[in-house]
């Protein structure tokens, strides 16, 4: 299991990489191109929207082709797009050749979680997950720093060629460290009817659609704060890309540290009851710190501990719903990955475009948006995940 983690959370770097790597460099490509704060958080959108909607696609073929050949190409076209990134003469340019990274990392959320499911289940699966995770932890510990240490050394377009040569260590990777899967003879064939029939099943399923938002809307939590954070770290508490860097790296920390117990609370409490703590725990902390953002100006220090106590709940929450929506589609894994994967990073993108309006580059808008998230997180919760009543035995 240490193995698969390892190899799997190494190849998720990648597409955590793409987005927290660039994030100190936002106000310097914002200045580079001079464009607003709403056009460089497009660049953002875009890659979510790509990024979820590729799922689609990856999910279906990891099916019929198996896992590794999937993985392949959508590197092969991150690669493509760090080049064109690297060297796109406009901001419009810049958000295509995102949304292009976008699809091709895409393929690293899908089938990364299709291949735990091919060997786990249950309480198995959700530490492997949560190892998974605690690999991919480094990015926001680590990316941001590097994107900082790499714009002391050159501009921010020296960024997105160190994407590049990541995802060529990720091919490297890819083809001599990671086995295949998903045997022959459980390949699912690609036609309209299986993916109609599939997709209808999940569609109809109350349980993975409400624990797909739930996941969702959590995450969609954590991707206003990457979008809006480094114009408040910078702009509002005057942090540099370096300062900004650690700050970020503190409020991620919280995230990816509670995953860690996601499998042993889970076996505790049981996976949906730890899912209703999770989220609870959320909506108080983040409601909490929006609040007092509302009655006076909060310190960067507050608002850091607020949000770090805030995401060491979803941390319990993302990991946890990930497993349980799966639990049940064993048959069409990778379709049911997919399928999550594209609706959770819709609502995350969504988050951003309808939070966009009101930022206007100060703390409160941010933890407003942080807060709506966790309040929709919490109704799905409630409406979907109500405790069983206890049936007591009849004499």
């Amino acid at each position: 299991m240490l193995r698969s983690a390892l190899i799997l959370g190494l190849l998720g770097l990648v597409g955590p990489f793409a987005i927290d790597m660039y994030l100190p460099a936002m106000p310097a490509i914002a200045a580079s191109y001079g464009a607003s704060e709403t056009a460089v958080q497009a660049t953002i959108t875009a890659y979510f929207i790509a990024f979820g909607l590729g799922q689609l696609f990856y999910g279906p073929w990891a099916d019929q082709a198996g896992r590794k050949l999937p993985i392949m190409v959508g590197l092969v076209l991150f690669l493509i797009a760090s080049f064109g990134a690297a060297f796109a003469p406009t901001m419009t340019a810049l958000i295509g050749w995102r949304a292009l990274q976008g699809l091709g990392g895409a393929v690293l959320m899908v089938v990364p979680r299709a291949i735990i499911r091919d060997q786990y289940t249950g309480t198995q699966a959700t530490r492997l997950m949560a190892m998974l995770m605690l690999v991919i932890s480094i990015s926001p510990m680590l990316a941001p720093l590097a994107g900082s240490a790499v714009m002391a050394l050159a501009d921010w377009r020296a960024i997105f060629m160190t994407l590049a040569v990541l995802a060529i260590a990720a091919l490297a990777l890819t083809a001599f460290a990671q086995p295949e899967t998903l045997p022959v003879k459980r390949r699912v064939r690609i036609n309209p009817r299986n993916l109609a029939r599939g997709a209808k099943v999940l569609l109809s399923d109350p349980i993975f659609m409400g624990l797909t938002f739930i996941g969702g809307f959590a995450m969609g939590s954590f991707f206003v704060f990457i979008a809006f954070a480094p114009f408040v770290y910078t702009g509002q508490y005057g942090l540099g890309p370096t300062g900004f860097s650690l700050a970020f790296a503190v409020n991620a920390v919280g995230f990816f540290s509670a995953s860690q117990l996601a499998g042993f609370l889970g076996e505790r409490w049981g996976m949906r009851s730890l899912v209703r703590r999770g989220v609870a725990g959320f909506v108080f902390l983040s409601a909490a710190i929006f609040i007092t953002a509302l009655v006076t100006e909060p310190g960067l220090y507050l608002v850091m501990a607020g949000l770090f106590c805030a995401n060491a709940c979803l941390g319990v929450v993302v990991p946890t719903v990930m497993v349980v929506a799966l639990d049940d589609h064993g048959d069409i894994a990778g379709l049911a990955s997919s399928l999550g994967g594209t609706l959770q990073m819709v609502a995350g993108g969504l988050s951003i475009a309808l939070a966009g309006p009101f930022f206007d580059g100060s703390v409160t808008p941010m933890l407003g948006a942080i807060a709506a998230c966790g309040l929709v997180a919490a109704v799905l919760t409630l409406a979907l995940l109500r405790p069983r009543p206890v049936i007591e035995p009849t004499a």
